[in-house]
């Protein structure tokens, strides 16, 4: 595929040379233009044809094309230095989904609900395709549809092709630890302001800081403009992306002394059985406490990770009259992905197909309706059951980590290919004893259909009060089946159908020009799915109606200021709501945070510019019962070395569950804060930067082990060496911090696993515009 990527760069900046004068630079990306502050640039489609933020009745933060480049904005990650309440656990490694109000987030590219991870574990992102990114608080609104994750969402905006000008811009990256990047972003009139063709093509090779860790992947991006008149116009978006990585599941057995002095207790886990294979409720004898090295995780070299996506976005806007517009959007995306890893983790979709067409009707940018449909079909094979992370002594060998199955095991699961094993989908009693004979993961073969109609609409009640209202209603017709059933029994298989509804409402008061003040009600029901979005049978052999039962709701008061005599915008919000946290073993509990939020963007106009965001959160559990991997790390120990650890001997993974409680939701700082700031300190030379702090929270449910106060300073240089040609220097952690952050979202390896960061490192990067 490199060589393939590589052919096709290679042509594109011949004929871009051809196509540009010799003293013409012309700009594909927005380097050269003035900074676009995140106040400035229209959110579109989301709550309306297009609005700014302080028009939007809710919280929310834009991440301009200009911001991401000066800010060097690589994944789903670096949202946190922009935007209040993001701060996100690890994702092993490779995080596929935002979190948002501490909870996982949705992920909309082109104003249509992306297939993204399996709470939060998933295919790394790639930005390539993408030009700007809005980030939005809760669940979406009533045009984007029902979804199952409602802390918030991030709205990719893809890259257009564009109609006044050609031109190419080749950028390169090399890091420390031999990371690689090359891309490529071609755009070409075909007849102009008519037509144009843009492609942009990125190649990654990295290894990692981390112990077997890669990242390679290719994508190629295509997009086309069409605007034949000055009342339509049709955008189209093709995307084929490939990647191989490593989930990494950072160092168990996080204790206190692991997390404040990087101090690691050693000794393999003995099973009941006296096995040292990793194993429920083994226990460690401890041998000794050692200072470990941050790289040393919970990788191994014959681990499998790959993934194949190809995705299709249009938009055909027309203008039927002075009043009205209509806006059709098409989405289609195939998945193909594969994780084999030696701790017995299996998780296969082998083809996730995902249709979906929104047909919306605009009315003078105070109405919208409008109707789709979605279609999603999964065919995929899980096994998790038996992963046992804290047994595993990081300081051994690579055999003491790996889990090969015992024969007792794999009785319980079904064969897939020669060797490997995954649970069916769902539980059967094979000897009618009246208890189930399987372990159950989220293997499934189901398609699901979702008819929406909805209609959203804004009163002008006074010259400066205005009202909206939004409805909609969602009907699910649902089939799953057992795609892989034992031998001698029938496949399980069944159908469910069921309407979902949303409401929005919201006030807004123009106190002057330039402040607006509102207030935002919204409820919802909302869908809990597993893998690519599938629907799973649950032990009963039946879908759960749960699944499309998980209420949410939402209110916010919130205060907008734009100076129209200065280039800045601040926001402030207050919240409060309720969703369903999603456990690893398919049930739901029920979350409630509340919490203020606020954000400030500023541009001096001689080149100083700043983004400020800062925010508190009260997360706890809704009267609701909690999961974990383990009740407690002295769980896993026994009492043998009280100098290093009061081990209880209880043994883990123990799958502790807690009873109903308003306890603090684990893993969740209740305090963030972030600044990005750049200089241009003249027309060569630039200075940028950004801090971020995050105040102490708990690791694990009772938080026996906490994550300290952490900061991290990033700084950066550029220089222009002429009008084609730059280059930057990014120094990643300049003070070296030892900072930890949760693995998992929801908290459930609280007390099994934390990811270390990445020590202080540089990378260099040059781009060329011709």
């Amino acid at each position: 595929m490199k060589v393939l990527t590589l052919a096709v760069l290679l042509p594109l900046s011949v004929a871009a040379q051809d196509s540009v004068e010799p003293d013409e630079v012309i700009q594909v990306h927005g380097s050269e233009q003035e900074l676009v502050l995140p106040s400035e640039e229209p959110i579109e489609g989301i709550f309306g044809s297009a609005d700014t933020l302080r028009e939007i009745p809710r919280a929310a933060t834009v991440i301009t094309e200009s911001l991401m480049q000066s800010a060097n904005v690589d994944d789903l990650h670096d949202i946190a230095r922009f935007t209040p309440n993001s701060h996100a656990a690890a994702g092993f490694g490779n995080p596929s989904l935002p979190s948002l109000r501490g909870q996982l987030g949705e992920l909309f590219e082109g104003n249509m609900r992306r297939q993204a991870g399996n709470n939060g574990l998933g295919v790394p992102l790639t930005l390539n395709a993408i030009e700007s990114i809005a980030v939005v608080k809760g669940a979406p609104p009533v045009m984007l549809g029902t979804t199952q994750r409602v802390g918030g969402f991030v709205q990719l905006q893809p890259k257009r092709a564009k109609l006044d000008a050609s031109g190419t811009l080749l950028k390169g990256r090399v890091g420390e630890w031999q990371r690689y990047r090359l891309q490529l972003d071609h755009n070409q009139v075909l007849q102009e302001t008519t037509s144009a063709l843009r492609i942009s093509a990125q190649v990654i090779d990295e290894d990692s800081f981390y112990d077997y860790s890669k990242l390679r992947s290719n994508d190629l991006y295509m997009a086309y403009e069409w605007r034949p008149n000055n009342a339509t116009r049709w955008s189209l978006g093709v995307e084929y992306y490939d990647v191989n990585w490593t989930d990494n599941a950072g160092i168990n057995r996080p204790t206190q002394a692991l997390i404040d002095d990087n101090l690691y207790i050693t000794g393999q886990g003995q099973q009941p059985n006296g096995s040292f294979i990793p194993g429920a409720f083994a226990v460690i004898s401890p041998t000794g406490q050692v200072e470990i090295d941050r790289s040393r995780v919970l990788t191994d070299p014959l681990d499998n990770n790959t993934a194949e996506t190809f995705l299709v976005h249009s938009k055909l806007e027309y203008q039927l009259n002075p009043q009205w517009l209509m806006v059709n959007r098409s989405y289609y995306q195939h998945l193909d992905r594969e994780g084999i890893n030696q701790n017995s983790f299996v998780e296969i979709i082998d083809g996730a197909e995902t249709f979906e067409h929104r047909v919306e009707f605009h009315y003078a940018q105070q109405s919208v309706f409008g109707f789709n449909l979605r279609y999603n079909d999964v065919l995929g094979y899980s096994q998790f059951t038996t992963e046992a992370d804290l047994p595993i002594d990081l300081t051994g060998s690579l055999e003491q980590r790996r889990i090969p199955l015992t024969p007792a095991q794999q009785a319980r699961l079904v064969e897939l290919r020669p060797g490997l094993w995954v649970s069916p989908g769902t539980q059967y009693d094979i000897d009618n004893d009246g208890v189930g004979d399987f372990n159950l993961s989220d293997t499934t073969d189901s398609t699901s259909y979702q008819w929406g109609i909805f209609a959203q609409h804004q009163w002008q009640l006074t010259d400066r009060v205005k009202a909206t209202l939004g409805v909609r209603a969602d009907y699910y017709d649902v089939q799953a089946q057992d795609p892989l059933a034992p031998t001698g029994v029938r496949a399980a298989r069944d159908t469910h159908s069921q309407w979902l509804t949303a409401t929005s409402g919201a006030l807004q008061y123009d106190v002057t020009n330039e402040i607006m003040v509102y207030t935002t009600a919204y409820a919802s029901d909302s869908t809990s799915n597993s893998m690519a979005g599938g629907t799973v049978l649950n032990a009963n052999q039946v879908i759960d109606p749960q699944n499309f039962a998980t209420q949410n709701e939402l209110f916010e008061v919130g205060i907008k200021y734009a100076p129209s005599s200065a280039r800045w915008y601040a926001d402030a919000v207050l919240f409060d709501q309720r969703r369903s946290l999603r456990n690893r073993d398919g049930s739901n509990s029920g979350i409630r945070t509340e919490g203020v939020e606020a954000q400030w963007h500023y541009d001096h106009g001689n080149g100083f510019w700043a983004t400020l965001a800062a925010s508190y959160i009260d997360a706890y559990y809704d009267n609701s019962a909690a999961f974990q991997g383990t009740r407690e790390v002295a769980d896993a120990f026994d009492d043998s070395r009280p100098d290093l650890i009061q081990g209880t001997g209880v043994g883990a993974p123990n799958f502790a569950s807690f009873a109903a409680s308003n306890q603090q939701l684990q893993g969740v700082p209740e305090v963030q804060a972030a600044a990005v700031l750049g200089w241009r300190v003249n027309q060569h030379w630039t200075l940028g930067g950004d801090l971020s702090y995050t105040k102490a929270y708990p690791l694990d449910y009772l938080q026996t082990v906490f994550i300290r106060d952490q900061h991290q300073l990033n700084l950066s240089t550029e220089y222009r060496i002429n009008k084609q040609l730059r280059a930057r220097l990014d120094i990643i952690n300049v003070t070296d911090q030892d900072n930890w952050s949760p693995v998992f979202e929801g908290g459930y390896f609280g007390a099994t696993v934390a990811f270390p960061s990445l020590p202080r490192h540089a990378q260099l990067s040059l781009s060329y515009n011709f």
